[in-house]
């Protein structure tokens, strides 16, 4: 699977260097699979230069706590503790960045989003990819040395709002820990990918986990996502070595009937008025962000957004809900809370604080300070003392009217009449795609900037006319709850001339003056995180597939390659035998199979099989040419159905088949295009969506929420659709 530029050794020498390398270092490496049975024997390895070596993903603390002292690997999900994702690497710099060619190239097998950040330690590289399937490599070839398949039921698939992604592995002495996708938390052999232990992290649908497990003081942190479904989020702690739960903690209010599981929450219940939150979930679910200062021994969470996302439902009597879209500090040992700012108070807009945070010291007003820097979807800058959680600074880094600016003596948002959708239809900015989603931000200390991907996208907001008409609100068990009008969303599309572009942005951003020193913009948004060295670079990927070198300092371009497949994922780079490597994972996904624009991502262009792309300087393999799709739409019979039946799918399609399939029926290219649909595929229409039929390939029954009635109204939808466009797109003669 794995590809590499270079000449090849002959089949008896390469079988040979690898015995002598297992004699050498003791250890072997097994393919694995499901819970990690053992198959072929791969030897690998090498000892890093003035370390004592014990084996595969020997990492602990004080390891990562000096991992400056080993720029060659990255031992955690940000490198570092700080997680600023800067290396003090410069072979690859600004000056030689020409030479940068492709070293290997790994075929993921999958064609869904690959966000994760790999791990590299002493020459193994460590990720993970859709479902939180999990692969061992030799950083230096990529030749694969196991893998593992958590073997997700595939229609677990349909639990989650955004893809069936994982964002990476964390490594502890030895082990290799994964969360699939389905809420089981894995510890693998390092060795050899088999299962040394396993415990389920939550208590079955519709929780799903999608983030990257940090590892501090020996403790396993995991959160959890389902937020729109109508969970509750916690945040669990799992002894590294046993799996035992240490602590779990909560970080919004359950049934006020019962009693409280952590003593934050006696804070927390005044916040909710009015409503029954504990029956539609409450929400905070912490899915992604998390960062630890080993000094001042104190972890920092990011929670999630309400459930539902509207606040008018969830909260009728207003409140600040805590602990949603909040910055919490908590001590590791115990889960007990230090101190928290909220940044969305009483959150409306799915504006989460679940993007990522790092650390950094800097001197503050003529003081040095212990800071966050933060930039959560509400499209403010944040930067918080990290010892107190005071509030130094927030200003807008994209195009902001839900809220004029942050009082700085009370650290709350002023809200805008604009952002009020409970009597009638808004647009609002950002979206619930946010200013900055999940995509990581770095942090130059050279430049004294930090890199910041954006977009500008509206976000349509109109309250559910169920409540609106007598404050009821149907739960629809294991599926989305957001509270909104998904009839009043048609209509607010369908009243522009046309679906206007949406844009991504590259910024750097000064955190001291809180403005941007340079920008670029793309095409498209939701473009992919970002790495920055000490060679005065910063690498990013797009949605239109291309990676991508800029001057640190300046912003300007220079290097660009086209790999034909999007990239969400943020790039690392390491070192092996004394040669930089930079890595990335491609395979668009995440919030783009419903958010991505189909007329300009690489997916809806060239297809989404994921790789994983290494390159070093004069690297000299060339990704094969792929072929542009067929994005015509074949013929479809004569539309029969009524203007009512038409409109009943209509309405069908957005409250359940937009999520995967995009709106206006038009999919960004990871999921089926449903216009496209083949004959057979119509024929067995129902059987797909009511029965199950394609419940493997991650396409699960919907018959608990549409009646046949229902599904033969949506496929008249689709084949209205179908019929607009095909005459749209054919020549004019």
């Amino acid at each position: 699977m794995a590809q590499t530029s270079g000449r090849t050794w002959p089949a008896a020498l390469s079988v040979a260097v690898c015995v002598a390398l297992a004699a050498a270092v003791g250890w072997q490496f097994i393919r694995a699979k499901g819970d990690g049975a053992p198959g072929q024997s791969v030897a690998v390895g090498e000892k890093a230069p003035g370390k004592e070596y014990k084996g595969p993903a020997d990492v602990d603390g004080a390891r990562v706590a000096n991992a400056d002292s080993e720029p060659g690997n990255w031992l955690a999900y940000g490198r570092t503790y700080d997680e600023q994702r800067f290396s003090p690497l410069n072979q690859i710099n600004d000056k030689n960045i020409g030479q940068l060619g492709l070293a290997w190239s790994y075929d993921t097998d999958t064609v869904r989003g690959l966000e994760a950040s790999p791990i590299v330690v002493d020459g193994v590289m460590y990720t993970t990819l859709s479902w939180g399937i999990t692969a061992a490599l030799d950083a230096k070839t990529g030749k694969e040395l196991w893998r593992f398949d958590p073997e997700v039921p595939g229609e677990w698939g349909r639990y989650g709002c955004c893809d069936v992604v994982n964002r990476g592995a964390a490594v502890w002495k030895g082990k290799v820990y994964v969360a699939s996708f389905d809420g089981r938390l894995f510890a693998l052999d390092a060795k050899d990918g088999h299962v040394i232990w396993k415990v389920n992290t939550v208590p079955g649908a519709p929780y799903t986990s999608t983030g990257a497990p940090r590892v501090i003081n020996g403790k396993v942190l995991i959160g959890n996502g389902g937020g729109e479904y109508g969970v509750r989020g916690y945040l669990t702690a799992y002894d590294a070595e046993t799996g035992k739960q240490v602590w779990r903690f909560y970080t919004v209010p359950g049934d006020p009937s019962k009693p409280i599981e952590n003593p934050e929450l006696e804070k927390a219940i005044p916040t909710w008025k009015g409503g029954e939150w504990w029956k539609v979930g409450g929400g905070g679910t912490p899915w992604d962000s998390m960062v630890f200062d080993p000094k001042l021994n104190t972890l920092y969470v990011g929670t999630g957004n309400g459930s539902p996302w509207t606040r008018y439902i969830r909260s009728p009597g207003g409140g600040d809900n805590l602990y949603l879209s909040s910055i919490v500090a908590l001590d590791p040992e115990t889960g007990r809370m230090k101190w928290y700012y909220q940044e969305t108070p009483g959150d409306n807009w799915d504006y989460t604080s679940t993007q990522p945070m790092m650390l950094v010291d800097l001197p503050w007003e003529g003081k040095q300070r212990k800071l966050i820097l933060h930039a959560p979807k509400n499209g403010f800058f944040y930067v918080l003392d990290r010892e107190t959680g005071e509030l130094l600074s927030a200003k807008p880094f994209v195009s902001v009217t839900w809220a004029s600016h942050i009082d700085m003596k009370t650290g709350r948002p002023v809200e805008l009449p604009v952002s009020d959708y409970e009597k009638q239809t808004q647009f609002v900015l950002p979206s619930a795609n946010g200013g900055h989603n999940w995509h990581p931000m770095a942090y130059n200390p050279q430049t004294g900037l930090v890199y910041l991907p954006t977009q500008d996208i509206a976000g349509i907001y109109s309250l559910s006319s169920e409540w609106k008409k007598d404050h009821k609100f149907t739960v629809k068990k294991n599926w989305w709850n957001p509270g909104l009008d998904w009839e009043a969303y048609i209509d607010a599309i369908k009243a522009l001339p046309e679906m206007p572009p949406s844009h991504g942005y590259l910024k750097a951003w000064d955190p001291i003056k809180g403005e941007v020193k340079w920008q670029v913009e793309y095409p498209a948004p939701l473009n992919g995180g970002v790495v920055t060295t000490a060679g005065n670079l910063v690498f990013q990927g797009t949605a239109l597939g291309h990676l991508i070198a800029y001057k640190a300092d300046t912003g300007e371009k220079v290097w660009d390659q086209d790999v034909q497949t999007g990239i969400v994922a943020p790039p690392i780079t390491y070192e092996v035998d004394g040669v930089q490597y930079l890595a990335v994972l491609a395979g668009w996904g995440g919030v783009n199979i419903t958010s991505g624009d189909a007329r300009v991502s690489a997916a809806a262009k060239y297809g989404n099989a994921g790789k994983l792309l290494v390159y070093k300087i004069g690297g000299t393999m060339e990704l094969p040419k792929l072929a542009e799709r067929d994005q015509s739409i074949p013929a479809w019979p004569p539309l029969t159905a009524s203007k009512e039946q038409v409109r009943k799918g209509e309405v069908a399609f957005a409250g359940t088949c937009m999520l995967c399939h995009g709106a206006l029926a038009i999919s960004p290219g990871v999921t089926p295009d449903l216009r496209r649909m083949s004959e057979a595929t119509r024929e067995n229409f129902q059987e797909i969506v009511r029965g199950g039929m394609l419940k493997d390939r991650g396409m699960a029954s919907f018959g608990d929420l549409l009646s046949k009635e229902d599904v033969d109204a949506i496929y008249s939808y689709i084949q209205k659709r179908a019929l607009e466009d095909r005459a749209r797109m054919a020549p004019v003669r």
